[in-house]
Parts: structure tokens; C-alpha cells; sequence
């Protein structure tokens, strides 16, 4: 249980480097003063720049991909009978998840997940990407709504993993659903408003000049 304590705190404190508040202390800007809000890759595309952008979700991906993958497999010499090692990878892709969202480097004012999710499922289980990939640009392209986006997309991992079997699979997507709802809530109440912001450029039915 120790060690098991131990990788889930190191997973978390990993999740809370963030990408754009690093890259933003060397160009001296804190995003989360600036259009959204948030301290995730979106935010830092539209504030900042595609190339800005692009480093951040790197990172934030990147961050995750380690959480599941190496921290799982480190050995601290404990004898004791080792968890199951997919439920591990689970444990720790979302504690570094956590992390993202509310960083303690960072007052616990960090992203809303969802590319430190995509890190941790290439590891957990990356053929649910394919449908997650899919419903998060159809989804964009009709409506222009990242938020929106971003959640459909986390909903369409549960029938994934029911179809592909494995209870514990099936509830690690259900709660990261959940969980990116929730960080996405803000999103919701200003799409159920008319308040949210589109990418009109994205949006295919958007008007015409």
C-alpha cells in the first residue's frame, strides 16, 4: 500500500508541471490571466500562438504518457504482492490527470485534462483513441465547440472499452468521462447560455463573409 501511495504521489506531482505555465515563465506570461482563463492547450493557442500551442500540448501529453508508463514499473525493493499492473497504469495515468487540473506547483489552477488523458491512454489502452479522435473532430467541424468537443469525445471512450471488454476498463472510462465533464463545466453552462466561445474558422457552417 506504501508503495502504491508513493507512485500515485509522484504520478500527481508530474501532472502538475504545466505545460503552458512553464513555457509562459520563459516568455513571461501567464496565461491564466488571459482570454479563457485556463491553463490548457486550447487557451494557448488562443492566446498565444499555434507554435506556443503545440509545445504546451507536447508537454501535457507527454506528462501523462509517463505517468502510466514508467512510474507503474519503478521498484522500491517492496516484497510485497505486486497490484495488477493495468490497474496500476490506470491508477497513476489519472492521478497525473488529477495533477494537470489542480497542480499544487502552480496554487492548483492547472488544465482541464483532457491532453494529459490522451498521454495516459496511449499506455492504458491506445485503439480507443481511434473513436475518441474521431467523435472530438466531428464534433468540432459541426458546432466549432472545443469544450464540447472535449467531452463528447470522453463519453465515446465508455462504449469503446465495453466493446473491446474489461470491467476494469469500463470504469476507468467512466470516471474519466465524468471527471472531464466536470472540468469542462464552465464550458457546458456558457454553451447552455450562448456564451461559449467557437472557432468560427473551424466550424463548417459558419458564416460565410
Amino acid at each position: 500500500m506504501t508503495t502504491l501511495i508513493v507512485k500515485v504521489i509522484l504520478a500527481y506531482l508530474l501532472g502538475s508541471v504545466s505545460g503552458s505555465l512553464l513555457l509562459g515563465k520563459l516568455r513571461k506570461v501567464d496565461i491564466r490571466g488571459q482570454g479563457s482563463g485556463n491553463a490548457g492547450g486550447t487557451n494557448a493557442f488562443r492566446t498565444q500562438g499555434w507554435l506556443f500551442a503545440l509545445g504546451v500540448v507536447i508537454i501535457d501529453v507527454g506528462k501523462g504518457f509517463i505517468a502510466a508508463w514508467l512510474i507503474p514499473v519503478i521498484s522500491f525493493g517492496n516484497t510485497a504482492a505486486p497490484m495488477e499492473q493495468s490497474t496500476l497504469v490506470m491508477i497513476c495515468g489519472f492521478a497525473a490527470i488529477v495533477g494537470h487540473c489542480f497542480p499544487v506547483w502552480h496554487g492548483f489552477r492547472g488544465g482541464k485534462g483532457a491532453a494529459t488523458a490522451v498521454g495516459a491512454l496511449i499506455i492504458i489502452e491506445p485503439w480507443v483513441l481511434i473513436p475518441l479522435a474521431v467523435t472530438w473532430v466531428v464534433t468540432l467541424v459541426l458546432t466549432g465547440y472545443v469544450g464540447l468537443s472535449t467531452v463528447l469525445a470522453g463519453f465515446s471512450l465508455v462504449p469503446a472499452t465495453w466493446w473491446l471488454g474489461g470491467q476494469q476498463l469500463v470504469i476507468f472510462a467512466v470516471v474519466l468521462a465524468v471527471f472531464l465533464l466536470f472540468t469542462h463545466r464552465v464550458n457546458m453552462r456558457s454553451l447552455w447560455n450562448g456564451t461559449e466561445y467557437r472557432f468560427e474558422k473551424i466550424h463548417l457552417f459558419s458564416r460565410k463573409p
